[in-house]
């Protein structure tokens, strides 16, 4: 699998890709360093200031600052720690939630039923739309939003280990070792899951990139994180009044959302192609 990723690697795309979110990984994790200014620190006297190429532009703020004088760069550099923490976080959620529950409904056909039926409830209800609604009752934050996104992505993932673990179940060496007397738990975690493990590597890689989409609307929706909280998500919604005097503080949080998707959606493209290299033939 190693050999496989390495050379569907080799493309342009997927390097460009490993770049960009390497870059965004970066700035999260040294966002204290990299930033030029404090995350909320205000300048009214400099508010609205238009980046520093463009006319009226001041080389103190590269790209300009917002409509309470705070550097839209630095805001930038902070808002991919949240949009990336939530969307990892979200996806590591959803994976343990689907995972368990596939392994679950996969091998004892007397949950089946049940397991999959909630899965289809699920899907039923539009995805943000039932994040709205639980955000609606129980309130928004970082916490609740991670919570949120992780109890609504759990489907994909429940019914592609399901289906792996349908077919595994009936291998010859799990009869082998459900007749060498393994327990059900040891036979689950050590002789099943790792075989069925792989698509769920994908799919957590898309998710991710769907978790950080969810974050960006609910935020720009004023229910996701508190305004106070630099995400790009918050900086779109502050920036919409300001469209025709001070365009940059909704685009560059914009082109940041759209590079970090696009991104890890080709980066997820890769591991499937890698992991499953007749997908592309089957998909053609």
């Amino acid at each position: 699998m190693i050999k496989r990723l390495n050379r569907h690697m080799g493309s342009a795309v997927g390097w460009i890709a490993i770049v960009v979110l390497s870059i965004f990984i970066l700035c999260a994790v040294f966002a204290p360093t990299l930033a030029p200014y404090g995350e909320n620190r205000q300048n009214l006297m400099k508010r609205l200031t238009p980046p520093s190429w463009a006319e009226g532009g001041s080389d103190s703020y590269f790209l300009g600052t917002d409509e309470l004088g705070r550097d839209l760069l630095t805001r930038l550099i902070y808002g991919s720690r949240a949009s990336i923490l939530v969307g990892v976080l979200a996806a590591l959620l959803a994976g343990s939630i689907g995972v368990i529950t596939g392994l679950l409904a996969g091998y004892f056909p007397k949950f089946d039923s049940i397991l999959m039926r909630l899965a289809d409830i699920q899907l039923a209800f539009p995805s943000m739309l039932f994040a709205l609604a639980i955000i609606a009752v129980f309130g928004g934050g970082f916490f609740k939003l991670i919570l949120v996104l992780g109890c609504t992505g759990w489907v994909s993932y429940a019914r592609i280990v399901r289906s792996q673990v349908l077919s595994i179940r009936t291998s010859d060496y799990v009869m082998a070792a459900q007749t060498g007397g393994v327990k059900t738990f040891r036979l689950l975690a050590l002789h099943i899951l790792p075989n069925a493990i792989g698509p769920v590597i994908t799919i957590a890689t898309f998710q991710v990139a769907t978790a950080i989409l969810a974050e960006s609307s609910l935020s720009f929706l004023g229910v996701g994180i508190p305004p106070t909280t630099a995400t790009w998500g918050n900086m779109l919604h502050a920036g919409q009044l300001y469209m025709d005097s001070a365009w940059w503080i909704s685009v560059f949080p914009g082109v940041c959302i759209l590079l970090i998707v696009i991104s890890i959606n080709i980066l997820g493209d890769v591991l499937n192609t890698s992991m499953n290299p007749n997908s592309k033939q089957r998909s053609g």
